[in-house]
């Protein structure tokens, strides 16, 4: 059966699932039966075999994808292969029978054509492998690893250690002061804290047969604790010179393509590790396990770059003022850091998670792979054949390819399966959905969102994706929606998996479902979104109160304090405070403000206060006068040139200073530039620079 320019081969998995054959052709579209195979793996594969002379296949099977990828090459058949899960996301279930309008759903995602391929992030490894560590550990590891891999050992501790007699790699011995970089390109330093340089001693055995103490042994340090300062050591190695007590020089750096770090702590405390840093701990399992994926760390591999980032609606910094930094706050990896007035990223750091883009207020950083319109077209269609096909409450849970994905076949095996009305949705990543997307699926005819993470991702994750919901639930309940409508759930357990879905009850939804598309920019696609929402909802708001830390808001002027020196417009990112050009006015557009806070730090006079809501009015898109002053003219010339309020304020604080005596330097300040300059070349009494004496 053609399935829009593909063959569809669906299987019931012999008999353990209802379904409906006349419903899903009816669902789809089709126009044609379809037939439900029984045992399309075993006995009726050769209609599979069939389907290969097609230009493309889908099979809503994923458990025998590997027999079937297999039997198209055995073939030499050219077909695209598509595989879609009905089993264990839909079928096998205590709803089964019940969950034909999310099998017509889960299908028809098969329609849609691949994400457009975005640039690459390449590394390079030559195989140069630092372990780090307590000798003891460290130098077994490096025996064993030597023979594939370039090796180099830094010691951190030498006790019950001896070094080997053959010098096959580098042996260094000190306590490591940074460690920063990605795979093929690690940059290590470190201090040499003991009197003997391994790199330069010859192993001898000089030093250990003179020193009185005994206070050195096979590992070629010094125990500072017995060492007594004979300094028969120093003798005895002579002219090698490895033995020095005031040794100035101890900094010490190399760069490296991997880092085992064997470390009781690791030595990188972000969540997510770089790439080609693995830090296995003192246990000997971890480390086997670690060691094993040295090996194929050697090469040249690329990853996507999976975010962009617009500069120029940045709201970090200006001036020195710190604005926005929830993205670096956010960012597990450390990928993130200050530059100037803007943010940089490092690509090699970066693992995808999205969650930058999650809580960037302005939309100055996006997930570029995937990005959210391929996402909200995924969304839309499986949203829109799910409803046309009789489907209700709608509700999506969005999880991770991995771990959560796992825990969901589980749950079909080993508990009551997924509700007919929830819907399994992969995501890149937990951390990447935010308020764009949860707003845009509920305008699309989700009733609810829940996002399935792991533990560990929520942990790094949750309280900003949780803030993300809880913005959006307060826009949602404030146009009068009931309900529950986005929930995080962290689970990877399948009894607690199965309790927390199966205790979902259904929240409103929109009357009808948006048609539009989600944008690339986060601002539009939270603008289609609201206004959908709004002119659909149960009770009509003109504006609806937000949390500390919401992407919308207004900022309140202090009239009184206010000098409209206009420092904040200057200040402001996103074109939200503006002047009145040749009028004293401060104008404000809300729809535009991101609530940075820039503004309100870069006051001089503290005048501005943040306060966030969301105005659902016209006015939100157009200029209100915030202030305005009554302007001040020059004394001489009678140009306009400030504001009375910021001239009298500055008459009031420089009036008695030793600089203004006399009336005439408080005179040149009422004047504009132009007739401040006139007047001091007019004074001849004044001192100039020529008259100072040295």
């Amino acid at each position: 059966m053609v399935f829009e320019n593909k063959t569809l081969r669906i299987c019931n998995c012999n008999k353990t699932m209802a379904l409906d054959a006349k419903a899903i052709e009816v669902a789809l579209k089709l126009g044609q039966p379809i037939q439900i195979h029984t045992e399309l793996c075993r006995k009726e594969v050769g209609s599979f075999q069939e389907a290969l002379k097609q230009e493309a296949c889908v099979v809503a099977c994923t458990q025998e994808a590997p027999l079937f990828s297999e039997l198209a090459e055995g073939a030499g058949a050219k077909t695209e292969l598509r595989f879609i899960n009905i089993r264990e996301h839909a079928g096998w279930s205590k709803e089964g029978a019940k969950a034909t309008p999310k099998i017509a759903a889960l299908l028809a995602l098969a329609q849609l054509p691949e994400p457009e391929p975005v640039a690459g992030v390449s590394y390079e490894s030559g195989g140069q492998l630092l372990i780090v560590g307590p000798a003891a550990a460290a130098l077994p590891w490096a025996e064993k690893l030597a023979a594939q891999l370039e090796v180099s050992v830094l010691a951190t501790d030498a006790r019950e250690s001896e070094l080997p007699s053959e010098r096959r790699y580098a042996v260094w011995s000190g306590k490591v002061s940074s460690l920063k970089g990605h795979l093929g390109a690690f940059e290590v330093a470190w201090q040499q804290d003991n009197p003997i340089d391994l790199e330069v001693c010859t192993r001898c055995n000089a030093c250990i047969r003179a020193c009185p103490e005994q206070a050195i042994d096979f590992s070629y340090q010094i125990d500072m604790t017995k060492c007594k300062a004979h300094r028969e050591c120093v003798k005895a190695c002579g002219a090698v010179r490895a033995i020095d007590f005031e040794r100035a020089d101890r900094a010490r750096s190399e760069r490296f393509d991997m880092v085992l770090d064997l470390s009781r702590e690791p030595l990188l405390k972000t969540p997510q590790p770089p790439q080609g840093y693995l830090a296995p701990g003192s246990d000997p399992l971890e480390q086997a396990l670690a060691a094993s994926q040295l090996g194929q760390m050697v090469g040249e591999f690329e990853k996507p770059r999976f975010f962009a980032y617009n500069e120029k609606i940045c709201a970090h910094s200006r001036s020195g003022k710190i604005g926005c930094t929830q993205c670096i706050d956010v960012c597990s990896t450390a990928a993130i850091s200050p530059d100037g007035d803007r943010v940089k990223v490092d690509p090699h750091l970066c693992m995808g998670c999205g969650g930058c883009a999650t809580v960037c207020p302005s939309g100055a950083m996006t997930h570029a792979y995937p990005r959210v319109p391929d996402l909200g077209v995924r969304l839309k269609r499986v949203l829109s054949v799910y409803l046309q096909a009789g489907g209700k409450d709608a509700c999506l849970l969005l999880h991770n390819p991995s771990e959560s994905r796992a825990l969901i076949a589980a749950l079909a095996r080993r508990g009551q399966g997924l509700p007919a009305r929830m819907i399994p949705l992969e995501v890149h990543h937990a951390a990447s959905v935010g308020m764009d997307v949860l707003l845009g699926a509920f305008a699309y005819g989700a009733s609810q969102v829940v996002v399935l993470a792991t533990p560990k991702e929520a942990a790094e994750y949750g309280d900003a994706q949780k803030k993300q919901m809880d913005f959006a639930e307060a826009v949602v309940n404030g146009l009068g929606y009931k309900g529950a409508h986005f929930r995080l759930l962290a689970a990877d357990r399948v009894a607690e998996l199965d309790r927390e879905l199966w205790s979902i009850e259904p929240a409103a939804a929109v009357s009808k479902p948006a048609t539009y598309n989600l944008s690339v920019e986060k601002r539009a696609t939270l603008e289609f979104a609201i206004e959908h929402i709004s002119k659909l909802a149960p009770k009509p708001q003109e504006q609806i109160g937000l949390g500390a830390g919401a992407p919308y808001g207004q900022i309140l002027v202090n009239k009184e304090t206010c000098t409209m020196c206009m420092a904040c417009v200057g200040a402001c990112p996103e074109s939200a405070l503006h002047d009145g050009r040749d009028r004293p006015l401060l104008k404000f557009i809300e729809r535009n403000c991101v609530q940075c806070g820039l503004c309100e730090k870069t006051c001089p006079e503290a005048a501005i206060t943040l306060a966030p809501r969301l105005l659902l009015t016209a006015q939100a898109k157009q200029e209100v006068v915030l202030n305005e002053a009554e302007p001040f003219n020059c004394v001489r010339c009678g140009k306009p040139f400030g504001t009375r309020q910021m001239v009298d304020n500055m008459l009031g604080k420089l009036t008695g200073h030793s600089m203004f005596a006399g009336g005439g330097g408080l005179r040149r300040l009422q004047m504009c530039a132009d007739c401040r300059v006139v007047d001091m070349m007019e004074n001849k009494d004044e001192i100039s620079i020529q008259e100072v004496k040295r």
